[in-house]
């Protein structure tokens, strides 16, 4: 049951916390209450999303070579009857959360009619595919400003667009590498060299749009483009030399060089914008 809701996948999440540095609010007890807890809702609100995805693809996860026994549904570690009863008790949860927290509400559910939309139409689009799963990063950058009552910074937004793009290219650079067009529909639509192509605009795009926020609104944070390049540079690596990608939260959980540069840019981004 706990494996149907990926909890790996959570770290997803952790954009919601963007906001509470780059707004100089994490020395506020109230901020950073209100962080977390819309950073809990939208770990709640993914779950639920991946039950109706499973839910969704039972049929087409059973012929994947890996999903058929990782997925509980496709490999009936998992009653469907189970699937539903979880999730009512996941929207439960989160209509909860939405009187406690009522600033997150809208933000949550975009994030969910999004995911609805991506799961039973979008993810045969192909490049609105890409573009679905980046638009759920900056709908958690939005929830976290929402949390904290701040305007969505236009910086924080394109940066995260552009930075979501290149790691949805990258994975279905590597599910076409790995499983060719078998593994979904609209790899069908894809190569190799085209989505070579997004991943390297999309890089381009996050390291200039990221560089020229740092350097218009806090100069301190120029330290933190080379970490930025790094990173770039390390999970592309991992993703060619190490065959890994296919799952992001895979790599940043397993490639301690990876971690380590996370580690040093938060710490750095502290410490320039403490209030």
């Amino acid at each position: 049951m706990l494996r149907l809701t990926r909890p790996k996948q959570w770290i997803k999440n952790s954009f919601v916390l963007a906001p509470l540095i780059f707004a100089r609010a994490y020395s506020d007890l109230s901020a950073i209450q209100n962080a977390l807890f819309a950073f809990g809702l939208f770990c709640v609100a993914s779950a639920a999303c991946y039950i109706v995805n499973d839910i969704r693809d039972i049929e087409r996860d059973r012929a994947h070579p890996v999903k058929s026994w990782s997925r509980p549904l496709a490999a009936r570690h998992v009653s469907m009857r189970a699937a539903l009863l979880l999730l009512v008790v996941l929207y439960v949860a989160l209509i909860v959360g939405f009187f406690i927290l009522p600033a997150v509400t809208l933000p949550i559910l975009g994030y969910i009619a999004l995911n609805l939309a991506y799961s039973y139409l979008l993810k045969d689009k192909p490049v609105i595919d890409i573009f679905s799963v980046a638009g759920g990063f900056v709908i958690r950058v939005w929830g976290g400003s929402a949390a904290l009552g701040v305007p969505l910074s236009s910086w924080m937004a394109i940066t995260t667009l552009c930075l979501a793009l290149f790691l949805a290219s990258i994975k279905r650079r590597t599910e076409l590498a790995s499983a060719g067009s078998g593994g979904r529909r609209v790899l069908n639509e894809y190569s190799i060299t085209l989505v070579d192509r997004y991943a390297e605009m999309s890089a381009m795009g996050a390291l200039l749009f990221y560089s020229l926020f740092v350097m218009s609104t806090n100069p301190k944070l120029a330290g933190t483009i080379p970490l930025v390049l790094f990173g770039m540079f390390r999970y592309w690596y991992v993703v060619e030399a190490r065959e890994g990608g296919e799952t992001p939260t895979d790599v940043l959980l397993t490639d301690w060089p990876l971690i380590a540069c996370i580690l040093i840019w938060g710490s750095i981004c502290v410490y320039a914008l403490m209030p």
